[in-house]
């Protein structure tokens, strides 16, 4: 299991800084420095040392949907009796796995599965499934449209101007794609370079990339604006929940009537604590992944929010004991 990080060893303004990176990964230090009321001497040295601790990490994300660089399955797994730590373990060294949460509730694991196709998705979860012998039931569900994503999630912990100040002009909801019925397109060879780079440090200088890539630094330039300018190439800040006020952390499983599937999703994707929202397969047609200040509101949650959407069949929740991997990536855990 990963390391624990005690909530009370960063202050508000190391939750600020946290905040304007959320909104802009990339936020240039300047505009982040202005919006958490410090210098960006300050700004950028609190970050360091965030990223350094193993707290923080801010990360280049692909939109899948948008590219041929691979799909996507959620998979719900029920663990043997007293095992589903073990295999998380297991599951978490995999490279094929970008998400994975230990949870209560009508499975033990959340995991997130990644394969270039139906092929390797087949041998990742029939033939090769890491930890197979500790598993004892599994349902999975393909996430065929995304409503939200994590990287356009705001803290709400600076003011509202700060979105429109920091974010990219290009980004912009899920819900108001307009390239939703275009085909996928290939990424060139650089545009996958630079993406992979930028999957392990997205704050990374274009100066830097070029080096170590051994391309110019114009052309590594213009193959991120292109990926920016297209929304294939978004930019997420990793951190646990608990560090910046969310005590429950959970993820909602619902089933909606067909032919009001995309306005219950885009009136969920509203609410200030869904992280993520996409519209799925399976008897599930619509899962979150969702954040609040404290497990008592998810009473009100439920009835007021869930049961409010609209064509609501039937929901399920799985509240997260510990988030051990977002974006590929192991985080230090917080208590």
């Amino acid at each position: 299991m990963s390391h624990r990080t005690p909530v009370d060893t960063i202050d508000d303004l190391d939750r600020r800084v946290i905040a304007a990176l959320q909104l802009n990964g990339r936020a240039p230090w300047s505009a982040v420095a202005r919006w958490v009321g410090t210098s960006e001497t300050t700004a950028q040295r609190r970050y360091k040392a965030l990223r350094e601790r193993g707290v923080l990490r801010v990360v280049g994300t692909l939109e899948l949907d948008r590219t041929r660089e691979g799909s996507s399955m959620l998979v719900r797994v029920q663990a043997r009796p007293g095992r589903g730590l073990d295999l998380a373990d297991q599951l978490a060294v995999s490279p094929d796995v970008r998400f994975l949460a230990v949870v209560t509730g009508a499975a033990d694991l959340i995991v997130d599965f990644v394969a270039r196709d139906n092929e390797e998705m087949m041998r990742m979860l029939f033939t090769d499934l890491p930890g197979a012998d500790l598993i004892t039931s599994t349902e999975a569900v393909a996430v065929i449209r995304a409503f939200t994503s994590a990287s356009m999630w705001d803290t709400g912990l600076l003011p509202v101007e700060a979105a429109a100040d920091l974010r990219p002009a290009c980004v912009a909801s899920s819900c108001d794609r307009a390239d939703w019925d275009e085909a996928p397109k290939a990424l060139t060879g650089l545009e996958q370079e630079v993406a992979a780079a930028l999957k392990e440090d997205g704050r990374a200088q274009v100066s830097t990339l070029a080096r170590s890539l051994g391309h110019t630094e114009s052309g590594v330039a213009r193959a991120m604006d292109r990926l920016i300018s297209r929304g294939i190439l978004q930019f997420r800040t990793l951190v646990e929940p608990t560090l910046l006020g969310y005590d429950a952390e959970f993820m909602v499983w619902l089933s909606i009537e067909p032919d009001r599937l995309d306005a219950a999703g885009r009136q969920l994707a509203r609410h200030p604590g869904t992280k993520f929202l996409g519209a799925a397969t399976g008897r599930f047609n619509l899962v979150g992944h969702m954040v609040l200040p404290r497990r008592t509101d998810l009473l009100r949650y439920t009835s007021d929010i869930i049961g409010a959407l609209p064509g609501l069949i039937a929901s399920d929740v799985t509240l997260h004991l510990a988030t051990l991997k977002y974006s590929w990536h192991r985080m230090v855990r917080a208590v």
